[in-house]
């Protein structure tokens, strides 16, 4: 128990991007465990404000530097405004984390990157592993992966790729699908993908977990997957969110037998499969993945209970998830 203790009072993280769906899971897991950590405001991360950062990183004397920023942490729909936006793309996903691994070589501090899956090109037909050849087709994947290279030119970095994230702050998707069910009598468009569903608060966890085992100074340098324990089609995925909103939600119940899922083809930046394996977390941290179902069964619960709606009030078309 001492040893805890003393571990937690040894233990310093700088957050940037900590207004990111994760990064909002991962402050409030470190509340709760007592670890110390300094989170400034985003304003404070413009990459050409180098010698700025570079204070508030030195003067604050962190054990280890997590980056979380990214161009579409809170929408995946930023991901097709990354095409029209390639300058604020490139920006926040390849100049930040240049910055970021420039200081943190300076300071010999080690420091953790949250990357993505659209480093890859989707035609895999199984979950990508970290040795895959990388082949982004879009400025988002591009970005990312030229973000990823700049921090691996400091040898104490961990890259750690994400699955496909939702989450109590990360629920856009999950809206969109219920609104056009009830909007279209039940008729609801997906894409022919397939994705690792994963939990922001089960990431958030996970880079915890590493930057323990590096705050123990373990030799774990390189680049890892982690995501939920179940891939999907999405819409598999979409079905499965309708059938939990039909709990809270009489229209969404009533058209449970009508649901019609239209499937469009996947367009580029978009990929067919974003799935990935997550052995080499576990054989490297012992890290397991963690079931995502009950998460969403919690998010879509959040919809409505936020605003104090429910099926049993029947509210016959006029419930909003807006």
């Amino acid at each position: 128990m001492l040893l805890i203790q003393v571990w937690k009072l040894l233990m310093r993280l700088f957050l940037v991007g900590a207004r990111s769906p994760t990064g909002k899971d991962l402050t409030e897991i470190l509340r709760k465990r007592k670890i110390r950590f300094l989170a400034p405001p985003e304003k404070n991360f413009e990459p050409e404000n180098r010698t700025a950062i570079a204070k508030l990183v030195k003067d604050y004397g962190p054990t280890q530097l997590i980056n979380l920023t990214d161009f579409i942490s809170g929408n995946h729909s930023a991901l097709r405004r990354a095409e029209r936006s390639a300058n604020d793309c490139h920006r926040i996903n390849t100049e930040l984390p240049a910055v970021l691994v420039d200081i943190s070589k300076s300071l010999d501090i080690p420091m953790l990157h949250l990357s993505n899956a659209y480093v890859f090109d989707g035609s895999k037909r199984r979950g990508y592993n970290e040795h895959d050849e990388t082949n982004p087709h879009g400025v988002y994947g591009q970005s990312s992966l030229a973000g990823e290279q700049s921090v691996r030119q400091h040898y104490r970095h961990v890259i750690l790729r994400s699955g496909w994230l939702f989450g109590t702050w990360k629920k856009g998707l999950i809206k969109t699908w219920i609104r056009n069910a009830r909007r279209n009598n039940g008729r609801v468009l997906v894409n022919t993908r397939r994705f690792s569903p994963t939990y922001t608060k089960d990431m958030a966890a996970t880079l915890l977990a590493v930057a323990q085992q590096v705050d123990c100074e373990a030799n774990v340098w390189g680049t890892y997957h982690y995501c939920g324990l179940e891939s999907r089609e999405e819409a598999d995925f979409a079905e499965l969110t309708l059938r939990f909103a039909a709990n809270h939600d009489e229209r969404i119940y009533q058209l449970l037998d009508r649901l019609k899922f239209i499937q469009q083809g996947i367009r580029s930046p978009e990929i067919r499969n974003s799935t990935l394996s997550s052995k080499k977390i576990f054989d490297t941290f012992g890290i397991k993945q963690k079931s995502w179902r009950t998460h969403l069964q919690e998010v879509v619960k959040t919809l409505y209970v936020d605003r104090g709606l429910s099926r049993r009030k029947k509210l016959k078309g006029q419930t909003s998830v807006a």
